[in-house]
């Protein structure tokens, strides 16, 4: 099989969330599949608090040449999938550049501290908005309340994987994506993460990007987020 390529090399993605919503699994995937394609990827996490909703990062560098450190440099990456939107802005605000492309599920997950009351979490517009004011290339999707319709929330992640093969920056097919599935989950299973991967497709498939504009711009500026507030 002939190795495939990238237009950039190595390609920096960052696969983020928080504890709980399989972003782990989500990374391990996604670095089988390319490595079908006969890609070296390196893969480094980063741990807060996961088992209490803490931040989880997944660095996958990726390279048809060479094999790359994990850390990815700050402001350096290309893709940025986070499971959870305040996650995004978070990630963005380190290791994003205009440049970057952000794959964002919208459904919030409230830290311990909004839920105790100490905080306030802000609302999807308003980080829509200050995503946007960082990037100019963006998809929102809902994979959450899709993965609920198909029985279990954790298919989200796996609807993200599917989303960031239609986008097209990676050589991602969706027969890679079963013959890695395949290895570690029954026949049925199997079927059923293949259903979430084509649901997340879909969702790109039908879904125009959305680009920041001089007003979306004008509005973010108006409403900043601090750095300290998220």
């Amino acid at each position: 099989m002939e190795k495939a390529t990238l237009w950039c090399d190595p390609y920096n993605a960052i696969i983020t969330g928080v504890g709980g919503q399989g972003n782990v699994m989500a990374s391990r995937v996604l670095g089988n599949m390319l490595s079908v394609k006969g890609l070296q990827v390196t893969i480094g996490e980063t741990f807060g608090a996961s088992q209490r909703g803490g931040s989880v990062m997944s660095h996958l560098r990726i390279s048809a040449a060479s094999t790359w450190s994990p850390q990815i440099p700050e402001g350096r990456a290309h893709m940025v999938v986070a499971l959870e939107p305040i996650e995004a802005l978070r990630v963005l605000m380190v290791y994003g550049n205009p440049k970057t492309k952000v794959l964002c599920n919208t459904r919030a997950i409230q830290p311990i501290s909004v839920i105790c009351g100490d905080s306030d979490y802000p609302s999807l517009d308003f980080l829509k908005q200050r995503i946007l004011e960082l990037t100019e290339h963006a998809w929102f999707v809902d994979a959450t309340d899709a993965a609920l319709k198909l029985g279990n929330p954790i298919y989200g992640n796996i609807m993200m994987i599917g989303a960031l093969a239609a986008i097209g920056d990676l050589p991602m097919e969706r027969e890679d994506f079963r013959t890695v599935i395949s290895k570690t989950m029954a026949p049925e299973k199997t079927e059923a993460n293949l259903c979430a991967y084509d649901t997340g497709a879909r969702m790109i498939q039908y879904k125009i990007y959305h680009r920041r504009s001089t007003s979306m711009i004008r509005i973010a500026k108006q409403t900043r987020l601090k750095s300290a507030d998220i």
